[in-house]
């Protein structure tokens, strides 16, 4: 009989970083796994870390980037840098090793971060979409000019599952969006979503690197996916079928088979860089 693993909700105040109170999930036990949200928010990543944690037996904590999910934002945490020192910080808290850490959209961009910072303690990272470099001919859309019906548009392959009718949603609801929206322009800009500095110092980064791409992305394109792996010396690239921006709501059993390729229980080690045909 398998019993269901438990998420539990935490805070902890960082005082590294100046007393920054962070919220967090954790369910699981075992070898740690650090999921870092997109824009969407930290339900967009809630039922994967359930999902991953249950199906591995593995440790898996969801920090709420502040500002988001109706968390408080320090004045002074306002970049991508800023929330990758925070969570630096906090698997020093934690006293966490052999840490896999897994980013999607803006929170890929927080991994790449956090891998250049070179602590000891992360020893993987898994770039799911993410965004943050610029790429000549192939921007990041601009996220802030778009409807929801158009931001389901770009981001799944199939987005009629995925509308979102915000008129029907409660007030609460609906604050805690605008709250989101909010911190996402905070921490990466508006419209650009993009650091000119990243890519040019992405070969920096020396710890292995999966870098996973939904062929049908149109928030940040294939193309642009590739330009990330290529600018990275550890990195493979991989394309996930039928899959949009966001594969942990859309595909997570994709998503899950090539995290666990990489970092499950006697995974293969990452030999070589290049690129996989796919996941089916």
């Amino acid at each position: 009989m398998t019993t269901a693993t438990t998420t539990t909700t935490r805070s902890l105040t960082v005082e590294r970083m100046g007393d920054v109170d962070l919220t967090f999930t954790e369910c699981g036990g075992g070898r740690p796994f650090v999921i870092l949200h997109g824009g969407a928010g930290p339900l967009s990543v809630s039922g994967f870390a359930d999902l991953l944690a249950e199906t591995e037996k593995v440790r898996v904590i969801a920090p709420t980037h502040p500002g988001f999910g109706g968390t408080p934002r320090p004045n002074a945490l306002d970049s991508i840098r800023g929330l990758a020192a925070l969570y630096v910080a906090l698997l020093d808290e934690l006293e966490l090793t052999d840490v896999t850490v897994i980013g999607n959209s803006i929170g890929g961009w927080i991994a790449t971060e956090m891998a250049l910072r070179g602590s000891p303690r992360v020893a993987r990272v898994v770039l799911v979409d993410a965004v943050g470099i610029e790429v000549p001919g192939h921007p990041v859309a601009d996220f802030f000019s778009l409807t929801m019906d158009q931001v389901a548009e770009l981001s799944y392959h199939h987005p009629d599952s995925f509308r979102i009718d915000v008129s029907r949603m409660a007030p609460a609801q609906q604050a805690t969006m605008a709250g989101n929206r909010a911190a996402l322009a905070v921490y990466g800009g508006t419209p650009s979503m993009v650091d000119p500095t990243l890519r040019e110092r992405l070969s920096a980064i020396a710890v292995p690197a999966l870098v996973l791409w939904g062929e049908s992305d149109r928030i940040v394109d294939p193309d642009y996916g590739r330009s990330y792996a290529a600018a990275i010396p550890t990195a493979r690239f991989q394309l996930l079928n039928r899959t949009g921006h966001v594969p942990q709501i859309e595909t997570p059993q994709l998503l899950l088979s090539a995290v666990t390729a990489f970092a499950g229980p006697g995974a293969i080690p990452l030999s070589a860089t290049g690129e996989d045909s796919g996941i089916p």
